[in-house]
């Protein structure tokens, strides 16, 4: 078959349908996870325990890139008590996708911290699993991967 300006045309008129077409309005829950997931960000760069313990699932499974897995408490010790100073947190490439009280979140994560007095900087994948507890979206899992 060859291509005539005719199956150009409407490859064209196509194209421009579909772009005319309306976004898809973002549900109010996938809103409200991305801000829990923005709300994670700040409070781990202000190592504000009780804004952790609010967006944080009691079950928390928090897997690191290296393999280390954390619990709530851990996660909390951690970074409320400063073990590991995070400077600064930058995530890119979101998605969020809602299924009835679960969501799922995905991202690319710059982050600098400090450990031992020692500066470090990673960027990884991450994915998060977060669960509708009442009006409140927490935390439940978390698993970061190379990029």
């Amino acid at each position: 078959m060859s291509i005539t300006r005719r199956h150009v045309a409407a490859a064209g008129v196509l194209a421009l349908a579909a772009a005319a077409l309306p976004a898809r309005a973002e549900s109010a829950d996938e809103a409200a996870v991305k801000k829990a997931v923005d709300d994670l960000g700040k409070a781990m760069i202000a190592a504000d325990k009780a804004k952790l313990d609010a967006l944080l699932s009691d079950q928390l499974s928090y897997g690191h890139s290296a393999g280390r897995l954390e619990t709530k408490a851990i996660f909390m010790d951690v970074v409320a008590g400063k073990r590991t100073i995070y400077k600064s947190i930058t995530l890119t490439e979101p998605t969020v996708a809602v299924a009835g009280n679960n969501a799922i979140a995905r991202h690319t994560m710059a982050v600098e911290t400090e450990t031992d007095g020692k500066p470090s900087s990673a960027k990884v994948g991450v994915l998060q699993v977060w669960v509708k507890d009442g009006a409140n979206w927490k935390l439940l899992a978390r698993q970061a991967f190379r990029t």
